[in-house]
């Protein structure tokens, strides 16, 4: 039996309703965005800001970007992970039922170790015998004594400009001589 035309009419206008919420939210969130692995897509949530800020200027950002520290390298891992950290990162910021500051899962502080391992393999390889690494979390993590070496310090400062933030036209002044008791040291 055919749906009679007005019911179609209320079916037609419900979906259009639903596909235009559905669009402008994604839109406004920049849901393609994350289809990327371009580490400023990270701060389309305002409070990713001082991790962002922190990574730039953080020993590892002329080698690292976002998704290479916190994603799994294989393919089906790195989108399942994608789409996880999407559901639970959208749905904690719309419900605004997050822990401030921003602390790291479980889950993910896993894949973070995994990483670190693997590009740090040749440096860390003699430690392995002196880890249980059957199991996540059953030895010391490389954050433990590294936790600034991602995002630099809580208010985002990682280290030093590198040169290439350094801008040409104003050299950067002496560092002033220290002082003890007003009198100026005398260089050792």
């Amino acid at each position: 039996m055919p749906m009679p035309p007005k019911s179609l009419a209320v079916l037609a206008a419900m979906v259009g309703i639903l596909a235009g919420l559905g669009g402008a939210t994604a839109h406004k969130a920049r849901a393609f965005s994350y289809m990327s692995s371009a580490p400023e897509v990270c701060v389309n949530c305002h409070i990713m800001e001082p991790q962002y800020e922190g990574w730039q200027k953080s020993s590892h950002h002329a080698v690292a970007a976002c998704v290479d520290c916190h994603l799994p390298h294989d393919f089906v891992g790195k989108w399942t992970m994608k789409a996880l950290n999407g559901w639970h990162h959208g749905s904690a910021f719309t419900l605004q039922d997050f822990h401030e500051p921003i602390m790291i899962k479980e889950m993910n502080a896993g894949i973070l170790q995994q990483n670190c391992e693997r590009c740090h393999e040749a440096l860390v390889h003699d430690q392995y015998a002196t880890r249980d690494l059957a199991k996540h979390g059953s030895g010391m993590q490389c954050t433990h004594c590294h936790q600034h070496v991602g995002h630099g310090q809580r208010a985002g400062l990682g280290g030093p400009l590198r040169a290439d933030e350094i801008p040409a036209e104003s050299p950067r002044p002496p560092a002033p001589a220290a002082t003890t008791a007003g009198t100026p040291s005398t260089p050792r």
